[in-house]
Protein backbone atom coordinates (compact mmCIF):
# COMPACT_ATOMS: atom_id res chain seq x y z
CA UNK A 1 0.00 0.00 0.00
CA UNK A 2 1.53 3.45 -1.15
CA UNK A 3 2.56 5.43 2.03
CA UNK A 4 0.49 8.77 1.06
CA UNK A 5 -2.74 6.02 1.14
CA UNK A 6 -1.81 4.94 4.23
CA UNK A 7 -1.51 8.59 5.61
CA UNK A 8 -4.92 9.09 3.78
CA UNK A 9 -6.62 6.37 5.74
CA UNK A 10 -5.27 7.06 8.86
CA UNK A 11 -6.40 10.51 8.52
CA UNK A 12 -10.39 9.55 7.61
CA UNK A 13 -11.06 8.67 11.57
CA UNK A 14 -9.99 11.67 12.92
CA UNK A 15 -11.85 14.16 10.41
CA UNK A 16 -15.32 15.63 11.25
CA UNK A 17 -18.75 14.22 9.65
CA UNK A 18 -18.77 17.35 7.22
CA UNK A 19 -15.69 16.53 6.62
CA UNK A 20 -16.33 13.41 5.71
CA UNK A 21 -19.25 13.97 3.34
CA UNK A 22 -17.55 16.47 1.42
CA UNK A 23 -14.51 13.43 0.92
CA UNK A 24 -17.57 11.21 -0.18
CA UNK A 25 -18.94 13.42 -2.64
CA UNK A 26 -15.27 14.35 -4.21
CA UNK A 27 -14.57 10.27 -4.56
CA UNK A 28 -18.05 9.42 -5.37
CA UNK A 29 -19.39 12.05 -7.63
CA UNK A 30 -22.40 12.37 -5.57
CA UNK A 31 -23.51 13.51 -2.27
CA UNK A 32 -24.76 11.23 0.57
CA UNK A 33 -27.29 12.08 3.35
CA UNK A 34 -26.22 9.27 6.46
CA UNK A 35 -24.43 11.41 9.21
CA UNK A 36 -22.92 7.87 10.47
CA UNK A 37 -19.33 8.85 10.97
CA UNK A 38 -18.28 5.16 11.39
CA UNK A 39 -20.04 4.02 8.14
CA UNK A 40 -18.73 6.69 6.31
CA UNK A 41 -14.87 6.00 6.76
CA UNK A 42 -15.19 2.59 5.95
CA UNK A 43 -17.00 4.06 2.34
CA UNK A 44 -14.17 6.28 1.62
CA UNK A 45 -11.38 3.87 2.71
CA UNK A 46 -13.11 1.13 0.45
CA UNK A 47 -13.49 3.65 -2.10
CA UNK A 48 -10.05 5.03 -1.66
CA UNK A 49 -8.06 1.84 -1.67
CA UNK A 50 -9.91 0.68 -4.81
CA UNK A 51 -8.69 3.19 -6.93
CA UNK A 52 -5.46 3.06 -5.81
CA UNK A 53 -4.71 -0.78 -5.65
CA UNK A 54 -7.65 -1.54 -8.43
CA UNK A 55 -11.20 -2.75 -8.40
CA UNK A 56 -12.66 -6.17 -8.89
CA UNK A 57 -11.52 -7.42 -12.19
CA UNK A 58 -14.41 -8.00 -15.10
CA UNK A 59 -14.48 -11.88 -14.35
CA UNK A 60 -15.19 -11.32 -10.60
CA UNK A 61 -17.84 -8.71 -11.74
CA UNK A 62 -19.39 -11.37 -13.80
CA UNK A 63 -19.58 -14.04 -11.26
CA UNK A 64 -20.61 -11.99 -8.63
CA UNK A 65 -23.06 -11.34 -11.26
CA UNK A 66 -24.15 -14.82 -11.71
CA UNK A 67 -23.91 -15.48 -7.76
CA UNK A 68 -26.70 -12.75 -7.25
CA UNK A 69 -29.12 -13.93 -10.23
CA UNK A 70 -29.16 -17.67 -9.44
CA UNK A 71 -29.51 -16.90 -5.76
CA UNK A 72 -33.17 -17.20 -4.18
CA UNK A 73 -33.22 -13.19 -2.28
CA UNK A 74 -35.10 -13.12 0.53
CA UNK A 75 -36.60 -9.73 1.22
CA UNK A 76 -37.78 -10.38 4.93
CA UNK A 77 -36.39 -12.11 7.55
CA UNK A 78 -38.10 -16.15 8.13
CA UNK A 79 -41.25 -16.22 9.99
CA UNK A 80 -40.96 -17.85 13.45
CA UNK A 81 -43.74 -19.43 14.56
CA UNK A 82 -45.32 -18.43 17.40
CA UNK A 83 -44.62 -15.01 16.55
CA UNK A 84 -47.56 -12.49 15.25
CA UNK A 85 -46.71 -13.08 12.03
CA UNK A 86 -45.47 -17.07 12.30
CA UNK A 87 -49.05 -18.10 12.93
CA UNK A 88 -48.83 -21.26 15.31
CA UNK A 89 -48.99 -21.34 19.09
CA UNK A 90 -46.22 -20.03 21.06
CA UNK A 91 -42.92 -21.92 21.30
CA UNK A 92 -41.66 -21.34 24.39
CA UNK A 93 -43.89 -20.13 27.24
CA UNK A 94 -42.70 -17.06 29.14
CA UNK A 95 -40.97 -17.28 32.43
CA UNK A 96 -42.55 -15.89 35.85
CA UNK A 97 -40.71 -13.11 37.18
CA UNK A 98 -39.64 -13.89 40.02
CA UNK A 99 -40.33 -9.91 41.50
CA UNK A 100 -43.90 -10.17 41.33
CA UNK A 101 -46.27 -11.42 44.24
CA UNK A 102 -47.55 -15.00 43.91
CA UNK A 103 -50.27 -15.68 41.48
CA UNK A 104 -54.19 -14.27 42.80
CA UNK A 105 -52.22 -11.30 44.36
CA UNK A 106 -53.93 -8.17 43.91
CA UNK A 107 -52.19 -5.48 43.16
CA UNK A 108 -53.79 -1.89 44.05
CA UNK A 109 -52.81 2.05 43.03
CA UNK A 110 -54.52 5.12 43.28
CA UNK A 111 -53.70 6.99 39.90
CA UNK A 112 -55.37 10.37 38.89
CA UNK A 113 -58.63 10.29 41.15
CA UNK A 114 -59.47 6.00 41.02
CA UNK A 115 -57.68 3.39 42.00
CA UNK A 116 -56.53 0.83 39.39
CA UNK A 117 -56.44 -2.62 40.50
CA UNK A 118 -54.23 -5.70 38.74
CA UNK A 119 -54.55 -9.53 39.09
CA UNK A 120 -51.46 -11.04 39.16
CA UNK A 121 -52.09 -14.45 36.84
CA UNK A 122 -49.66 -17.63 36.63
CA UNK A 123 -48.90 -16.28 33.50
CA UNK A 124 -49.59 -12.32 33.38
CA UNK A 125 -51.60 -9.89 34.70
CA UNK A 126 -55.18 -9.01 34.17
CA UNK A 127 -56.08 -5.50 34.04
CA UNK A 128 -59.22 -4.45 32.82
CA UNK A 129 -60.54 -7.66 31.07
CA UNK A 130 -57.15 -7.65 29.43
CA UNK A 131 -54.24 -10.04 30.46
CA UNK A 132 -50.51 -7.96 30.54
CA UNK A 133 -47.44 -9.86 30.09
CA UNK A 134 -45.66 -7.62 32.34
CA UNK A 135 -46.33 -4.96 34.77
CA UNK A 136 -44.29 -2.03 32.78
CA UNK A 137 -47.25 -3.05 30.15
CA UNK A 138 -50.24 -2.52 32.38
CA UNK A 139 -48.14 0.46 33.85
CA UNK A 140 -48.14 1.86 30.15
CA UNK A 141 -52.13 1.30 29.25
CA UNK A 142 -52.75 2.82 32.67
CA UNK A 143 -50.55 6.39 31.93
CA UNK A 144 -50.36 6.39 28.44
CA UNK A 145 -46.47 6.22 28.45
CA UNK A 146 -43.25 3.33 29.37
CA UNK A 147 -42.92 3.91 32.76
CA UNK A 148 -41.11 1.08 34.98
CA UNK A 149 -44.45 -1.26 36.36
CA UNK A 150 -42.31 -1.69 39.42
CA UNK A 151 -42.09 1.72 40.01
CA UNK A 152 -45.38 2.69 39.41
CA UNK A 153 -46.76 -0.54 41.95
CA UNK A 154 -44.28 0.47 44.07
CA UNK A 155 -43.44 -3.09 44.54
CA UNK A 156 -39.45 -2.06 44.26
CA UNK A 157 -37.10 -3.59 47.33
CA UNK A 158 -36.19 -1.88 50.12
CA UNK A 159 -33.00 0.27 49.72
CA UNK A 160 -33.81 1.01 46.06
CA UNK A 161 -34.58 4.81 45.15
CA UNK A 162 -38.14 5.29 43.56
Amino acid sequence: MPDNLTQELALLPRLGVADLRSRYAQLFGETTRTGNKAWLVKRLAWRLQALAEGDLSERARRRAAELADDAELRLSPPLIPGTATGGGSASLPRQRNDRLPPAGTLLTRPYKGTTVQVRVLEHGLLYEGTIYPSLSAVAKAVTGSHCSGYRFFRLLPKGVAS
